[in-house]
């Protein structure tokens, strides 16, 4: 039997909020693999299309449950305008990322988001950064650049893709602390999840490949993804709401474990030193970086 502290702590919010942090990051460095599986069988254009519309579905189905309305004047709003641009590009070079480059890599290049949040937070929202964040911000750029490596001999082009596509999502994430707050997370994940229909429209246009008829492996991977994605997104609502934000946020990064993880066993990526070195910069100005702010917010 279980000591009464125990069951104590592991009633406490934080602690659960933590569980549910760990859960929705496990869950959508899952959904990237299933996707980088569908991409070995169909065109980018035609995931993006497929998974787009599972998500939407899964999204409206919950919206309609709740009785939200799925279209208000704050939909069309010049926030959410933003939002859907910063949406289209990550969502579709981060999918081309995860195609054409190994899973452990993107993963790795996407932790820097947070970083470029606060980056970003501070150039237009004019949000005060001391110069110890500043300086955690230079760490962080400079071990995003070690997993890069743009001088040596294995860089490709590729990965910049990555790149893009984090730009892309922390633009997105600067635009929804702005979004209106009488959409709910129902309504922003499926108008997210509508914007990567527009992302495939977009990219079949330019890349003009045939259509693939899925094949029942393809279908599932997608299928799987969907499911991932769905309960990823519904976890991290939970992690945001159950703990402390300055608590269970620090475990987004377990993501970065979890993708590299899945990309040496089940695509048998290589896993260097210099990758990790690079993961543990990023990941440590990160934290750096929160703890410096919920530091200077209890002040304030």
């Amino acid at each position: 039997m279980p000591s009464r502290s125990l069951k104590n702590m592991l009633l406490q919010p934080n602690f659960v909020g933590s569980l549910w942090m760990i859960a929705a990051m496990a869950a959508f460095a899952l959904e990237d693999a299933f996707v980088k599986r569908a991409a070995v069988h169909l065109p980018v254009w035609e995931i993006l299309i497929l998974f787009g519309a599972g998500g939407a579905l899964a999204f409206f189905a919950l919206a309609l449950a709740n009785r939200e309305p799925l279209f208000t004047r704050d939909v069309v709003s010049p926030v959410m305008r933003i939002r859907f641009a910063f949406e289209l590009v990550g969502r579709l070079f981060y999918v081309l990322a995860l195609a054409l480059t190994p899973l452990s890599s993107t993963t790795a290049i996407l932790q820097a988001a947070p970083i470029f949040v606060v980056l970003g937070a501070a150039l237009f929202f004019g949000e005060k950064v001391g110069w110890r964040r500043w300086t955690a911000i230079l760490v962080g750029l400079a071990g995003m650049l070690i997993v890069l490596r743009p001088a040596s001999d294995s860089f490709s082009l590729l990965s910049l893709l990555a790149l893009i596509g984090m730009l892309g999502f922390s633009g997105r994430d600067l635009a929804s602390r702005a979004a209106p707050a009488s959409l709910s997370t129902r309504i922003l994940g499926f108008y997210g999840f509508l914007t990567i229909i527009v992302a495939g429209v977009l990219f079949g246009l330019w890349d003009r490949s045939a259509f693939v008829m899925p094949a029942a492996s393809a279908l599932q991977a997608l299928a799987a993804a969907v499911f991932c994605g769905v309960f990823a997104y519904t976890a991290l609502m939970k992690a945001m709401r159950t703990g402390d934000v300055a608590t269970v946020t620090p475990f987004r990064y377990s993501r970065l474990l979890f993708g590299v993880l899945l990309g040496a066993v089940w695509f048998g990526e290589q896993i260097d030193v210099w990758m990790l070195a690079g993961c543990a910069v990023i990941v440590g100005s990160g934290l750096f970086i929160l703890w410096r702010g919920n530091k200077a917010k209890s002040r304030s």
